[in-house]
């Protein structure tokens, strides 16, 4: 398999290798750990031989070795700054481990130079309908019941690393 579809698989909890490899690559606290034929393990930003090491990235021979089982290899996931440049690009985004389905984020942009404002919000905020309402960008999250809201992430989606863009 390609290096994307091996990372995929190593976040999850496996453990890869190319095949003249004795060693493995492991995700280790945050960061793949290098376990070498030698007994050593090395974080790969402290990778001794950098030609070496990225010659083996760009190999299409990796392989999952021990006993955890990848799902979606040929999903790409990323944490959630890359999902707020996504979202800016105009991608829509959700979390891998959201159980609820086609719930996912947009990006709006908000009416920095202002709208008129409809009845409601002139009601809500106590203004004139017609006047000119201004709004900053935003999130929006679509749930599960096909309505929209105004999304504020939790600490857990700004940590987590299993965003991805969605169709």
């Amino acid at each position: 398999m390609f290096f994307k579809q091996a990372f995929e698989a190593i976040k999850q909890g496996a453990l890869i290798k190319l095949p003249e490899w004795t060693g493995y690559w492991k995700w280790e606290d945050n960061s793949i750990k290098m376990h070498c034929k030698d007994g050593r393990v090395l974080d790969i930003r402290e990778t001794e031989n950098v030609l070496y090491t990225f010659t083996g990235i760009n190999s299409d021979q990796w392989e999952v070795i021990g006993d955890t089982i990848p799902t979606d290899l040929n999903i790409q996931t990323f944490a959630f700054g890359e999902a707020i440049r996504n979202l800016k690009n105009g991608y829509k985004v959700a979390r891998k481990g959201w159980n609820g389905k086609n719930m996912f984020i947009v990006y709006q942009k908000g009416y920095p130079q202002g709208i008129p404002s409809n009845k409601q919000t002139a009601i809500a905020w106590g203004i004139n309908e017609g006047d000119l309402f201004k709004c900053e960008p935003y999130l929006q999250i679509q749930m599960v019941n096909g309505s929209h809201s105004m999304w504020v992430p939790s600490i857990n989606d700004c940590l987590a690393e299993d965003w991805q863009i969605v169709e």
